[in-house]
C-alpha cells in the first residue's frame, strides 16, 4: 500500500479554503492548472511510499506511540505559496513547532518500522491546491492571491495514516484518491 501520515483539517476549515480556491480559479489561465480535489486536501507529515502489508502493523503501532507523545496544538490554514512554478499551496500558521515535531515523530516511526523516509528536505507544512500542467505558466499570481488568506483556527487532535489510491493509468485528468486507514488521538 502507498501510505503517508497526515493532519486532516475539519470540514468547516475546508469550507473556508474552498471559497478561497474558488476565487483563485477565476484568475487568468487557472483552467490550465490541475486543481486538487477538496477530499484530497491534507497536510502530509511523512511520506512512506509503498509499504509491504507485513510492515503496516508495526508502522501503526509506532505511529500510535508517536501520537501519544505529542500534545494537541492550534493550527490554521493561512497564506500560501508555490514550489517554483510547479505547485500552488496553502500554508499553515499557529503552533508550527508542534507540527514540525509531529512530522519528525511520524518520519521517525516510519524509519523505525524499516521504511526509507526522506530525511533531507526541511519540513514545510503545506496543503497542495494545484499543479502546473504546462511548464511555462507562472504561478506567482496565485501565490500572491493567497498571501492574505487566513482561515479559522482549530485544534489538531489526531494523527492519521492515509492510503493513496493512484488513478487508473490512461485516465485523463484523474487524481489520486485518499483513504484514512487509521488515526490516533494526540496526547492520549
Amino acid at each position: 500500500m502507498r501510505l503517508f501520515a497526515a493532519v486532516l483539517p475539519p470540514a468547516a476549515v475546508l469550507d473556508e479554503l474552498a471559497a478561497e480556491v474558488a476565487l483563485l480559479k477565476k484568475l487568468p489561465a487557472a483552467e490550465r492548472l490541475r486543481w486538487s480535489a477538496r477530499d484530497g486536501w491534507h497536510f502530509t507529515l511523512a511520506f512512506y511510499g509503498e509499504v509491504p502489508d507485513d510492515t503496516t502493523p508495526e508502522l501503526q503501532e509506532r505511529l500510535a506511540r508517536a501520537a501519544h507523545r505529542r500534545d494537541p496544538y492550534e493550527l490554521r490554514i493561512a497564506g500560501g505559496g508555490r514550489f517554483a512554478d510547479r505547485v500552488v499551496w496553502a500554508g499553515a500558521d499557529g503552533d508550527r513547532p508542534a507540527m514540525r515535531k509531529l512530522a519528525d515523530s511520524a518520519a521517525a516511526a516510519g524509519r523505525r518500522a524499516g521504511l526509507d523516509v526522506d530525511e533531507h528536505r526541511p519540513y514545510t507544512p503545506h496543503l497542495t491546491l494545484a499543479r502546473n500542467r504546462v511548464g511555462h505558466l507562472k504561478l506567482a499570481p496565485y501565490a500572491a492571491a493567497l498571501k492574505e488568506f487566513s482561515g479559522r483556527s482549530w485544534t489538531v487532535g489526531r494523527l492519521s495514516l492515509m492510503r493513496s489510491h493512484p488513478p487508473a493509468p490512461g485516465t485523463a485528468g484523474a487524481q489520486s484518491h485518499y483513504e484514512e486507514i487509521a488515526s490516533w488521538p494526540l496526547g492520549e
